[in-house]
């Protein structure tokens, strides 16, 4: 990726941000697919969480964690502290697999496991884990992993 090419990205994640923060609301599952590869997607793993109110607004999206090309740290403890933090009823964890290949690794699947449990006691909602790869995206909930 070219600087110029990086500046535009980057330029356009903004003009998302701002999108949404007057648009709170992701009116369709495309929507949200179309919103997760844009705001993940690079050579880099990132992890995002959307938090949503009770109506499933976004509260924020957060960048947590970001990694290297096959790996990216999420601690279970901090993403719940934040949902609480935010008063957050639901939600949806997203991160990229810079390989382009969005199958989900043991050690996803593990994580997600772990946040749904803390999620269930303390009565937030984990609506989805999706996967970003190199055009495509996978969401844990239709693969049943959830």
């Amino acid at each position: 990726m070219t600087p110029q090419e990086e500046t535009v990205i980057l330029e356009a994640r903004d003009i998302l941000g701002r999108y949404l923060s007057q648009n709170p609301v992701i009116g369709s599952w495309q929507a949200l697919m179309d919103y997760c590869a844009f705001s993940v997607r690079g050579p880099i793993e990132r992890f995002h969480v959307l938090y949503l109110d009770r109506k499933n607004r976004i509260i924020g999206d957060e960048l947590l964690s970001t990694g290297t090309v096959d790996h990216v740290p999420v601690y279970p403890r901090e993403v719940i502290k934040r949902a609480l933090m935010l008063n957050a009823s639901a939600l949806i964890l997203i991160h990229n697999h810079p390989s382009g290949d969005p199958t989900p690794s043991e050690a996803d699947l593990s994580m997600t496991k772990e946040i749904q449990k803390g999620c269930r006691y303390l009565g937030l909602t984990l609506h989805d884990h999706i996967i970003v790869g190199a055009g495509t995206e996978l969401s844990l909930r239709a693969l049943g992993r959830l």
